[in-house]
């Protein structure tokens, strides 16, 4: 099986739940399972991209603070896959390359590559927070049409660009889950076709003060979504599963070796 990660930077669980009405559906009608994840800490972007991709917390792989540049040092989902003779791609922000690829970030170079001797072979990167969903999501989708990447990561900034600028109470933050759902609703069933599995979810949510990095659960809740190329799930479990957790389900989806370095069991 094929895995799409759809990581949504500042996505929270219940912003999800009330406004993402194609993935509820989706779960509503069985045709897939849905976690509410509790996030590790510090709430933050580069340490979560990290986790989400080592299956490590923050002392363990190192990348304690956005401060950290440099490339990750412990096995991580676009290496194992790699070393594996799979296609990884990905549409990210600029950090992904510098945790993956290479550090520091080459605005002109490092852009847009396609090389089969790095970590994301496949990349389209951005540098600019405000940079667009809907162009993002386009890149990825012209990613898969091109190369059918084993492992896909699409990284949008929308959530949290207009959480932390404006704030998660208000219309804009709140209706760009919709515009994120619109878009998947429109991508969702040629992936499926294509025989991909996609997961949804955030790296960390926004506070009511247009923050994150802290431990309430307006930062630390996210949600997840595993739809299968099939259809079928659980439904929503409304059980609470550890961030640790979804590097060794992706690879487990993936049907790639799970390193000792991931202790957390993947999901079922």
């Amino acid at each position: 099986m094929r895995v799409v990660l759809v990581l949504s930077d500042g996505l929270r669980d219940d912003i999800a739940a009330e406004r993402m009405g194609f993935l509820e559906h989706l779960i509503e009608t069985g045709q897939g399972t849905r976690y509410r994840v509790r996030g590790e800490l510090p709430t933050l972007s580069r340490p979560m991209y990290e986790t989400v991709h080592t299956g490590m917390s923050v002392t363990q792989h190192g990348v304690v603070s956005n401060q950290i540049v440099r490339r990750s040092s412990v096995p991580n989902i676009f290496q194992i896959a790699v070393q594996s003779g799979r296609t990884t791609a990905a549409a990210a922000y600029y950090w992904f390359s510098e945790l993956y690829n290479k550090a520091p970030f080459d605005p002109v170079d490092d852009r847009e590559v396609d090389d089969a001797s790095l970590l994301i072979q496949h990349g389209r990167f951005y540098m600019e927070d405000s940079y667009p969903d809907k162009e993002l999501f386009l890149a990825s989708a012209s990613l898969m049409r091109k190369y059918s990447p084993d492992y896909l990561l699409i990284h949008p900034m929308g959530m949290d660009y207009l959480g932390d600028s404006l704030g998660p109470d208000t219309p804009e933050y709140r209706n760009q889950a919709i515009v994120q759902d619109m878009i998947l609703a429109n991508l969702i069933p040629e992936w499926h076709l294509r025989g991909y599995a996609v997961l949804v979810t955030g790296d960390h949510g926004v506070g009511p003060d247009r923050s994150h990095g802290g431990t309430t659960p307006e930062v630390r809740t996210v949600p997840l979504y595993i739809l299968p190329p099939a259809g079928g799930g659980k439904g929503n479990t409304r059980e609470t599963v550890s961030q640790l957790q979804l590097a060794p389900t992706v690879l487990s989806m993936l049907g790639l070796p799970i390193p000792e370095t991931m202790k957390a069991p993947p999901l079922t």
